[in-house]
């Protein structure tokens, strides 16, 4: 029987063994929060989700050819509760709010909540960063330009499957949409509700 040496091993081996090791696929990696996000330009420059990848594709999936919207970040505490006092879509591995803004905007506004309900911070943290990851992809198609959004994380969103999750996300946006969406000529829902953010 022949021996082998450890000379005869090459000595980057383990090295090369760990580089190969396969990421998480569907967007369940960890990653820091502003991942994938344009880096600000100052102090007051709004946050956006950009529906692109580094190379400039497009990952958005758009309803009946309906133009992309740009999405912006909602931080402060009365956003929330004026999209509170919209509608409200309910899911299995989450929840989305959303209210039309008076006058309105180009942009549709986008905001996470996670609460101690569903786990500590570690669990609350993952729901927030697919609940992020799947409005990036979702919204930009799917929303509405003048409305906001709130998505709320439940019970399973930070262990859900990755397309089931994008699957409820999907289902609540395209009915929000056509609530959000006036028709026949008629003012918007929220014509009289005051812009939050004035």
């Amino acid at each position: 029987m022949t021996r082998v040496h450890q000379a005869d091993f090459p000595a980057e081996q383990p090295e090369a063994q760990a580089a190969s090791r396969v990421p998480r696929a569907h967007g369940d990696e960890e990653r820091p929060e502003d991942s994938g996000c344009p880096p600000r330009q100052g102090p007051q420059a709004s946050e956006r989700l950009d529906p692109r990848r580094p190379g400039g594709e497009s990952l958005v999936k758009t309803e009946s050819n309906a133009p992309i919207v740009e999405v912006e970040r909602l931080r402060v505490r009365r956003e929330f509760l004026f999209v509170a006092d919209g509608y409200v879509e309910r899911r299995r591995f989450l929840a989305v709010q959303g209210r039309r803004r008076n006058p309105p905007r180009p942009e549709a506004g986008a905001g996470f909540t996670t609460t101690r309900k569903i786990g500590g911070a570690v669990v609350r943290n993952r729901a927030r960063r697919r609940l992020r990851e799947a409005a990036r992809l979702l919204l930009p198609g799917l929303g509405v330009a003048g409305a906001d959004y709130v998505f709320i994380a439940r019970q399973e969103t930070a262990t859900a499957p990755w397309p089931r999750l994008l699957d409820d996300m999907e289902k609540a946006l395209i009915s929000l949409r056509r609530r959000l969406l006036p028709h026949d000529g008629a003012p918007p829902a929220d014509a009289s509700a005051p812009n939050p953010r004035t």
